[in-house]
């Protein structure tokens, strides 16, 4: 089987992966993204502001990840998430997040798909937003600066599960899951 950046390539269907994502509200969704337009060259900014709970999740499962999604969204306050301070990615800058109760729900998602999960969703969960990516740690040294220096959102509110379709770089909407 062929590798791409350290990912199997066919083993999930025509249709393609699934990615997971956090819904924020919209304030801070709309903070979020005027930073990544601000910092990430544009021909790399590809999808929206996110926070990625799973990176791929099998195509072909699409019944059972939906299914689940439902119910648990269905059971599911919205989430208070603490923003934290910007930092360092691998050339790079995000801004990391603190919810215990993130966690928890992403433990118990990963639990039901164990055996569905690649190495890199089963090797932890630092949530974060990513800002920028560059080729250049000095401009990822000043994006981190200045992000320091400016106003980031306190906290954002996740409100939901997003879920799309991988489509060889930018994404699809697949469906969106509310909390209650």
């Amino acid at each position: 089987m062929a590798s791409a950046g350290g990912v199997n390539v066919g083993t999930f269907s025509r249709t393609g992966p699934f990615v997971l994502t956090l819904e924020m509200d919209g304030e801070a969704f709309a903070a979020f993204e005027a930073l990544r337009r601000r910092h990430y060259a544009p021909e790399r900014n590809l999808v929206p502001a996110h926070v990625t709970l799973f990176h791929r999740l099998p195509g072909e499962r699409s019944r059972e990840i939906k299914a689940l999604l439902r119910v648990v969204a269905s059971a599911e306050k919205p989430i208070e998430v603490e923003v934290g301070e910007a930092r360092a990615l691998a050339r790079g800058v995000a801004v990391f997040l603190d919810a215990p109760r993130l966690h928890s729900l992403r433990e118990r998602l990963a639990a039901e798909w164990w055996l569905w999960l690649e190495d890199r969703d089963r090797a932890g969960f630092r949530p974060h937003i990513t800002i920028q990516t560059t080729e250049s740690d000095a401009e990822a040294r000043r994006t981190r600066k200045s992000l320091s220096r400016s106003t980031l959102p306190r906290r954002l509110r996740a409100v939901g599960l997003h879920l799309w379709r991988y489509r060889d770089g930018p994404w699809e909407h697949a469906d969106l899951f509310p909390f209650r």
